[in-house]
């Protein structure tokens, strides 16, 4: 009886984090958005600003470091096309990391990352699209 709710338990576990490995996928459209340090060209348009963020305490552990840094990008680019942007200044990055453990076993990963950024809307021929 054991075995099986350990099984069940484990099945559950993995079905609710493995799409949580995955980077946060684009929506249509927002692909077209651009993300950089530069400054919006003269002639753009301020929206407002956007955070793009992914992973957590429990999801981030099972996510590759690379996949929350993609993902986070992609959500600030989705909610930058969701504002009617098309160029991002990304003005801040902060990666978060959880550490566990007792005096003598400490360990720590990084489970998150959170991009913050000032979306635009730009006349397409100024940035390049």
């Amino acid at each position: 009886m054991k075995t099986s709710i350990h099984s069940a338990f484990a099945l559950l576990v993995c079905c609710l984090t493995l799409p949580a490995c995955a980077a946060v996928e684009l929506n249509p459209g927002a692909e077209r958005v651009i993300v950089t340090k530069q400054p919006a060209p003269q002639g753009c348009r301020f929206l407002g600003t956007v955070i793009g963020e992914q992973g957590g305490s429990v999801s981030g552990a099972f996510t590759s470091n690379a996949n929350l840094q993609e993902g986070a990008v992609n959500d600030m680019k989705n909610k930058a096309h969701g504002l009617g942007g098309n160029y991002v200044v990304l003005e801040n990055t902060n990666a978060g990391t959880t550490i566990s453990g007792d005096r003598g076993n400490i360990s720590g990963q990084q489970t998150d990352v959170t991009h913050m950024g000032n979306a635009y809307s730009c006349p397409p021929q100024l940035v390049g699209l």
